[in-house]
């Protein structure tokens, strides 16, 4: 039965301060580190391979993660992650070679991957069901806060100290996370009857177990994560093609990022109280639409409203990813069946720029954009298909 008196405020801080502190470092990060490959003398095509080796490390890490974190416990590998990330920032700084900012940027991806699937595990033993959405797209909400504020002080610490200032700026952040994740208590876990000490499951069993969800909602998953990597690319790519400066490419990114971080409380909230499907979808469509009205937009002012409509519908759906794993995992192997939900959604995240990539070398930007356009309309009939319809249906 879930307790009614629990309460997000009783945990805000060890549950959420590392992750805004983990988002805020890597959001001050990541935008130098092609940056860095350049001064050391990579091509441009270079600097974009070591940045890509981010979501490489993440994608090859996330079923030894889940092993690990299995084996040593949530705590102890958020401690693992940001103590990597810290290792990772050192050497981007005094790098003196691109082989070693390479080195850098799999670890940044690998140690990610750790700390997400050991948080995601973390507030779901810790939070009621009928709060779970909620914690969970504050979760990805704290997180996108962290991402957004990052770079802005990261480029006034770059002001003084050059492109090591950004990665101080991190590496200060991530010492702030560790210190609290080590000091905090545990979250408070209620033992469950049924639990038995029984040996875990090998990931293949869980693989074979689960294999029809992971086909059905897995690939929704697979495809939102796909359009939300594409999203990134496409605003800049579609402003250049119009003619936008650089600055005005930079400030719409902005307040595109902006209504992205508007809605993630409330997506959280209906998640709970009406269902995930009333959410999933209008996320879904929302950027399905987008991406389908963004070859239509030839002008500065139908530009800004796609991109901004597109950042409300990626927020919308904050949470979801992690929310819909948490759903269908078991409560006995469940480590290892979110380290393969991740491995599908890193598969998506990975694969939406090549996608969109190939679709525009062989064709044109707008049919790329449009191809984008259709995983939105694809995964929105999968959730129609597979989750529940009535308000406030239960795992």
């Amino acid at each position: 039965m879930a307790d009614s008196s629990f309460s997000l405020k009783s945990i805000a801080i060890p549950a959420y301060g590392p992750s805004l502190l983990f988002g805020f470092a890597n959001g001050a990060i990541l935008p130098v580190i092609a940056l860095s490959a350049r001064d050391l003398g990579a091509t441009p095509a270079l600097a974009g391979l070591i940045i890509a080796l981010i979501g490489l490390g993440s994608l090859l890490a996330n079923i030894p993660a889940a092993l690990i974190t299995a084996r040593i416990g949530e705590r102890s590998a958020l401690l693992g992650a940001s103590a990597i990330t810290i290792v990772a920032l050192l050497l981007c700084i005094f790098a003196s070679h691109t082989s070693l900012l390479a080195l850098a940027a799999l670890l940044i991806g690998v140690s990610t991957s750790v700390f997400f699937l050991a948080r995601q595990t973390y507030m779901i033993e810790a939070v009621p069901f009928y709060m779970r959405a909620r914690a969970l797209s504050i979760l990805g909400g704290v997180n996108r806060i962290g991402m957004f504020a990052g770079p802005f002080v990261g480029a006034g610490a770059m002001h003084f100290m050059g492109l090591a200032g950004a990665y101080w700026v991190g590496i200060v952040a991530l010492i702030a996370s560790t210190i609290l994740t080590y000091l905090m208590p545990d979250l408070h876990v209620a033992p469950k009857e049924q639990d038995i000490p029984v040996a875990r499951p090998r990931m293949l069993q869980i693989a074979q177990e689960h294999a029809g969800i992971f086909a059905s909602l897995g690939l929704a998953v697979l495809l939102i994560s796909a359009m939300r990597a594409a999203r990134q690319i496409v605003i800049p790519l579609w402003a250049d093609h119009i003619g936008l400066s650089p600055t005005t490419t930079a400030i719409i990114f902005g307040i595109s990022s902006a209504g992205d971080m508007l809605v993630f409380y409330p997506a959280g909230k209906i998640m709970d109280e009406w269902g995930r499907l009333w959410v999933a979808l209008p996320c879904t469509l929302i950027m399905g639409l987008s991406f389908a009205a963004m070859p239509f937009s030839d002008t500065i002012v139908p530009f800004a409203a796609v991109a901004v409509l597109m950042g409300l519908g990626n927020g919308f759906g904050s949470g979801i990813n992690m929310t819909l794993g948490a759903d269908a995992s078991p409560d006995h192997g469940r480590t290892e069946f979110l380290g393969l939900w991740r491995l599908i959604s890193d598969v998506g995240t990975s694969a939406g720029p090549f996608l969109l990539s190939g679709m525009t070398a062989l064709v044109s930007l707008g049919a790329g954009v449009m191809l984008t356009g259709g995983f939105g309309f694809i995964s929105a009939a999968i959730f129609w298909r597979f989750l529940p319809h009535a308000r406030g249906s239960k795992k």
